[in-house]
């Protein structure tokens, strides 16, 4: 099920693919989502919810997974990657693609107002609180603290805003 509000613009060369289990995508008001931008269901049958005033920019994929909730004013630079999910690898008699995939770590959320440099990959589990920003490059996994600036891989607090 996709629910995109009229006010968004999406890039007629966006790739928001149907889901094949109807998970839910859904798209805020005054959003927009850039030309190349994937959002794939797979790994899992996790929501997606995109707030309002969000800026998705090119190169970015989006896998459905456990689910991404992105709250309102979301900056996403090119070439991020949002990858709310994991195969499972225990089994050396099988094939990782015939393993499928581990549990949930419980999706991805980036709260209100946050800011994702170009090439920043956040994975399953990650929750970025209100007001952060990811510095370019970064691989953001576990919680963040709002209002803290964060870079490397992983990403460690390196600074706060207005601070």
């Amino acid at each position: 099920m996709l629910s995109i509000d009229p006010t968004a613009k999406i890039s007629p060369l966006a790739d928001i693919e149907p889901s094949a289990r109807g998970t839910p995508i859904r798209i805020g008001a005054r959003t927009m989502i850039d030309a190349f931008v994937k959002i794939k269901p797979a790994g899992g049958s996790g929501e997606v919810n995109i707030g309002a005033d969000c800026a998705i920019n090119s190169g970015t994929v989006m896998y459905t997974g456990n689910g991404i909730t992105l709250g309102d004013a979301v900056l996403i630079a090119a070439n991020c990657t949002l990858a709310p999910t994991n195969h499972a690898i225990a089994d050396r008699e099988r094939r990782i693609r015939d393993q499928g995939f581990m549990p949930s770590r419980g999706g991805i959320v980036i709260e209100d107002d946050v800011w994702l440099g170009a090439n920043v990959v956040v994975l399953d589990g990650a929750h970025i609180a209100t007001g952060c920003v990811i510095a370019a490059g970064a691989v953001v996994r576990g919680k963040l603290e709002p209002y803290g600036i964060y870079a490397g891989v992983p990403a460690v607090r390196v600074g706060e805003r207005g601070a």
